[in-house]
């Protein structure tokens, strides 16, 4: 029987997440009704229901041909009062500048009420959020960005504390704690906030003003803004809004706890840099749910900081969950690193499609990460990619974005002693996995000889080539050439199960294992 769950309630809003075996689609189109009576037609595993009451129950069935759910029952979150941001003074038309009429309805907003923003394109810098408040964006509201610099507050990185014996860190960029400007929305130790509706976060970045020459360089005093950066915060949800054309990285929780991602479109330019889609970094309990990703960068970079953050806190990411999500033109669809000086642990990637991404899974190491650096329990299975250059590819010997990357520590492949530099890769495993028109590789895994990764485990995978493939590096790393067609790479690993793999099209050997200790298949070792 057709079955559902119900995965978000708020005031005015469900979220619906189907009970069977898709991936971003359901194999069928199928009906949604509330009471009764018929609300819409969908194809997707997570459909948001709108126009809703608060404080209302309802009753909530899914249909497809003759096959009816089981009816469940829901009521909708209680709410005290909406406040309009158009009675706080806010124009909407697309010139004033409304950045302190909507933060007037933020700060002035009691518990368990909502900021609401109705039609309108909204001209503003940056937003401060505040704890246990909804902001709803209306489905034609546009946040629309301002580009000058000097309109935005700076974050500064790294604070003293009175005694000298602590800090306070605002600002981050690249895994280091500095000067950035607030984003377009911020959240600074804040909880219990739910930020929806259908409408639009706009950056408005282009090579004309935030991504001017790569964009790597502080200018005005700091680095790039995201669209929506957390740091600090405590159970928040982000649903169904757009967020598209971010100066830097688009979502960026940081040292937030429990956040929830779901059904939201998050869009950048292929040509954009840096543009991730979401970095989740050192924080505990993430579920990113029926999320479409077409960007310039990796869709979704797990870290926890370079050296002196990972050393120094000691934070992994970690329980992380993404299902049910798109990604597509990203270098990486999902990505560890390169800044992870603190580990990523218990990430499972389930039911999703990669399309037209540089790499499927992409973990970037090397060595100076340090010794807390730990790369364990991470899972992806049910997965669909088309048109992935390389669909697996794990470098321990990532050069890009440090000053030393390209040196002889990082990059030689002669073990080297293991000291508190070293980082560690424990169990990766893959599983139900179809890979078709790849390009470059059908994997790329490179351990470090003084650490190798501990397991590797591949199970029901076929991975297939592209008629007309483009050569590619496989991995980011020195010594290593542009390929096409090359078959499943795996040096410096100590366990390896490969239990029905299949690579079709490799020019050369289909498999080749170099400095792995023990192999098992089939029928055992």
């Amino acid at each position: 029987m057709i079955g559902f769950q119900v995965i978000f309630i708020s005031s005015r809003k469900i979220v619906l997440e189907m009970e069977e075996e898709g991936t971003y689609f359901t194999d069928s189109p199928y009906e949604v009704y509330l009471d009764g009576k018929k609300r819409m037609d969908s194809n997707k595993m997570v459909q948001t229901v709108a126009g809703l009451n608060p404080d209302t129950e309802y009753r909530v069935a899914v249909k497809r041909g003759d096959e009816v759910s089981e009816e469940k029952t829901i009521r909708t979150d209680y709410e005290f009062v909406t406040l309009n941001v158009k009675d706080f003074g806010a124009k909407g038309d697309g010139v004033q500048d409304d950045t302190i009429f909507i933060q007037a309805a933020i700060n002035c907003c009691p518990k368990n009420s909502r900021v609401y923003l109705p039609k309108g394109v909204y001209k503003t810098s940056a937003l401060f959020l505040k704890s246990d408040i909804t902001i709803d964006i209306d489905d034609e509201a546009v946040i629309s960005a301002f580009t000058e610099r000097e309109k935005f507050p700076i974050l500064p990185g790294l604070i003293d504390s009175y005694d000298e014996k602590s800090e306070y860190n605002l600002g981050t960029w690249e895994g280091n704690p500095l000067e950035m400007f607030a984003s377009i929305l911020t959240g600074i130790n804040v909880s219990n906030v739910v930020i929806t509706g259908g409408g639009t976060l706009d950056g408005n970045a282009s090579y004309d003003n935030w991504w001017e020459g790569e964009g790597r360089e502080k200018k005005g005093g700091a680095f790039r803004p995201r669209m929506i950066f957390l740091n600090h915060c405590e159970n928040i949800t982000v649903h169904g809004i757009t967020v598209q054309n971010s100066p830097a990285w688009n979502l960026h929780p940081y040292f937030s706890n429990h956040t929830r991602w779901i059904d939201m479109k998050v869009l950048n330019p292929k040509i954009s840099p840096n543009t991730d889609g979401m970095d989740p970094e050192s924080v505990d309990g993430l579920e990113a749910i029926g999320m479409y990703f077409s960007l310039g960068d990796d869709c979704i970079a797990v870290k926890s900081g370079k050296f002196y953050m990972g050393n120094k806190y000691k934070v992994p990411s970690q329980n992380l969950e993404i299902r049910h999500c798109y990604m597509r033109h990203g270098h990486g669809s999902v990505t560890l690193g390169s800044e992870i000086g603190a580990g990523v642990r218990h990430l499972r990637c389930h039911h999703c499609i990669f399309e037209d991404t540089d790499r499927g899974l992409r973990v970037k190491t090397r060595r100076g990460r340090g010794q807390d650096s730990i790369i364990e329990d991470i899972s992806f299975e049910n997965i669909k990619m088309d048109g992935v250059l390389t669909p697996f590819v794990v470098n321990s010997f990532y050069w890009c974005c440090d000053p030393d990357g390209k040196t002889e520590y990082v990059s030689s492949k002669e073990p080297l002693p293991v000291d508190e530099r070293t980082p560690k890769i424990r169990q990766l495993s893959f599983r139900n996995i179809e890979a078709h028109n790849c390009h470059v590789a059908a994997s790329f895994i490179y351990g470090l000889p003084e650490s190798k990764i501990e397991e590797i485990s591949f199970e029901n995978v076929t991975i297939d080539f592209a008629d007309d493939p483009k050569p590619e590096y496989p991995a980011m790393m020195a010594d290593v050439e542009p390929c096409t067609r090359k078959g499943i790479y795996i040096n410096n690993c100590r366990r390896l199960t490969m239990k029905n793999v299949k690579v079709t099209g490799a020019e050369g050997q289909p498999i080749e294992i170099v400095n792995v200790d023990e192999i098992y298949g089939e029928d055992g070792k």
